[in-house]
């Protein structure tokens, strides 16, 4: 079954506002889109997998786009609806209830790491589907198998990709990119250090990585983002990171 953890939920809502990942990465993205979205209209857009809905609530009220926020699961749902966000539809990814050419950007944020291995090919062309030429496709993807963790295995994430895997894929569904980069590159290292070292060492059992921290790690960590986030905002690339996040746009 492909899917989030449902237990991830909860975790989630509780972190995403404040929490130094969550808003370091939502930073990182609006920098990266900035480019291409300046001039280009949204009259509709669609967040691919909503979870809670938190991202399409800031959407809908601070940058006044009309969302329509979809997700499969109905617990994601559910908090969507008590964040009061407008709108919300049950559906799923690999089959999007959506006429062709509907939208003029569609986001999908650490989606597809949650399907089954050759389920994201049917991913990807719905999402290129309900695209209208020439807008915009925006997906964000944990990166790199050696990557794999804890936290990962408690969420059901079951792949994670590589720049040239994920390029490659949308390239293959009709959507010309326009930049593919690495993210959360600095704190690399740490990770590594963590999930391939300390976490076989001390057999911790696979738990939700969300949890919040002392307000000088949150600092601390965040500020590491925000580096990366004045980096690729300039335009330039990371080499290797624990995220990647692609732009890409339909092609006629």
């Amino acid at each position: 079954m492909s899917g989030m953890n449902p237990a991830e939920f909860a975790n989630i809502r509780q972190s995403e506002e404040h929490f130094w990942w969550y808003r370091g990465m939502r930073t990182i993205l609006f920098r990266m889109l900035a480019p291409y979205l300046a001039g280009r209209p949204v009259a509709r857009a669609l967040e691919a997998g909503c979870g809670t809905g938190y991202f399409s609530q800031l959407l809908q009220h601070e940058r006044h786009w009309p969302v329509v926020p979809l997700d499969y699961s109905i617990d994601g749902l559910q908090y969507a609806r008590e964040l009061g966000v407008h709108d919300p539809v049950q559906g799923d990814i690999r089959a999007l209830p959506f006429a062709t050419s509907t939208f003029d950007i569609m986001l999908s944020l650490d989606v597809i790491v949650h399907l089954q291995r050759g389920e994201e090919h049917l991913a990807a062309r719905e999402f290129a589907r309900v695209v209208k030429p020439g807008g915009l496709v925006v997906v964000r993807t944990s990166a790199l198998d050696i990557l794999r963790s804890n936290h990962g295995a408690h969420a059901h994430e079951r792949q994670r990709f590589t720049r040239g895997r994920l390029t490659a894929l949308f390239s293959d569904a009709g959507v010309r990119i326009l930049r593919c980069s690495y993210a959360n590159s600095l704190l690399m290292p740490v990770a590594l250090a963590k999930f391939r070292i300390w976490e076989p060492l001390s057999r911790t059992p696979a738990t939700s990585g969300v949890q919040p921290v002392a307000p000088w790690l949150d600092t601390l960590l965040h500020t590491a983002l925000a580096i990366e986030a004045g980096w690729l905002g300039a335009g330039y690339n990371l080499a290797l990171g624990q995220s990647l996040i692609l732009i890409g746009e339909k092609l006629p």
